[in-house]
């Protein structure tokens, strides 16, 4: 899967790159939190083409010459970065733009800096004719989110199934990412007009999809998706916390603590907080955005032919990759929103933590 690429505009702080998966190209023959795409109308999003830059950036309609005044975004952070100035000092209009941005990059830079299962950037938006400016968390990578030992080791079935669920439960939180019951529910809306069981699907297909009963012996059904499912994804294989090694309860009580962390911080002035009619204000024109998130818990190795099929929208016109977006109205709100910042940051590096235990040392 790929998105639409972004043409950077103003300087941004670099960070380094994620470790990813994408899915392969195959012809398609505990209860996981809602997710960002599930059910969601596609006027609610846009492409990630049209929110430019690179990590950390202010939007690129900022006037740029020396008399132009400061828009609103620069003016409300820049109150912000006064109030962090021990001592004051007289700026050209040029010079407190550099200022401004400078302070902010480097702010959020820091918070971001120790997070490298997924490439986050943000964006500093004006709003429609007077609206408050509004910060967008963006997520750059895409496919398959790299599982570490989850996936690819020979530890425990149940050791490997207790992590998976966690981050299956978990995620989405702070990422835009969809799992295995989103991508089978898709798969079944489209296919089997949401049924669930085989004999229904069955039926579905030729009542509704011209099939001939003869041909549906190799027809994919539900229990044909249920069947891919390697062990470790199966939630019913995870063991209970007391049996697990004690690294491993301690990352995930870690994993679940941040958790809850971040669920409890307010809606206003929540870096983490995605609203798609909030995100249609600011960006207008989402119609031809997929809705699909841009990341997955999916292993495609085993789910190739599904994650490609659902994702084809989402690479052509981009997926909707924006994590978060929170409108600020006064510069103190700027420190409440780098306060829900770092909470959604220690969140994410607990959860890539837990992906970068070794199991031959649990």
């Amino acid at each position: 899967m790929a998105t639409q690429p972004a043409s950077p505009s103003l300087p941004a702080a670099s960070r380094p790159g994620p470790s990813m998966r994408s899915s392969r190209s195959s012809p398609l023959t505990e209860a996981t939190p809602p997710s960002r795409f599930s059910h969601q109308q596609a006027s609610d999003f846009r492409r990630s083409a049209d929110l430019a830059g690179r990590s950390v950036e202010i939007s690129p309609d900022i006037p740029r010459t020396f008399d132009q005044p400061l828009a609103r975004h620069h003016k409300l952070i820049g109150r912000w970065v006064a109030s962090r100035e021990k001592a004051t000092r007289r700026y050209s209009r040029c010079e407190a733009r550099r200022r401004i941005e400078h302070v902010f990059i480097s702010a959020a830079g820091e918070a971001l800096r120790p997070i490298d299962l997924a490439e986050l950037r943000v964006v500093v938006l004006n709003g429609e004719s007077e609206g408050a400016p509004a910060i967008v968390i963006i997520c750059e990578s895409i496919g398959q989110l790299d599982l570490g030992w989850i996936e690819t080791s020979e530890a425990p079935i149940a050791w490997r199934a207790a992590a998976y669920v966690a981050l299956e439960q978990t995620l989405g939180a702070a990422l835009p990412i969809f799992g295995y019951q989103d991508l089978f529910d898709e798969i079944s809306n489209y296919y089997w007009d949401g049924e669930t069981d085989d004999d229904a699907a069955r039926q579905c297909l030729i009542n509704y999809h011209g099939a001939d009963p003869g041909d549906l012996d190799e027809v994919a059904l539900p229990s044909t998706m249920e069947a891919k499912k390697p062990a470790w994804m199966i939630a019913a294989n995870a063991a209970p916390l007391a049996k697990l090694p004690l690294d491993l309860r301690k990352a995930l009580r870690e994993l679940r603590s941040a958790h809850d962390a971040l669920r409890l911080l307010p809606g206003d002035c929540n870096a983490w907080h995605f609203d798609g009619q909030i995100l249609y204000e600011y960006v207008p024109g989402l119609e031809e955005c997929s809705t699909l998130p841009p990341l997955t818990l999916v292993p495609v190795e085993f789910f190739a032919a599904e994650v490609d099929d659902v994702g084809r929208h989402g690479m052509e016109y981009g997926f909707m990759d924006v994590a978060g977006i929170c409108p600020l109205s006064e510069a103190a709100h700027v420190e409440r929103w780098f306060a829900s910042l770092r909470t959604g940051a220690h969140f994410l590096l607990a959860a890539q933590q837990l992906i970068q235990l070794d199991p031959d040392k649990l």
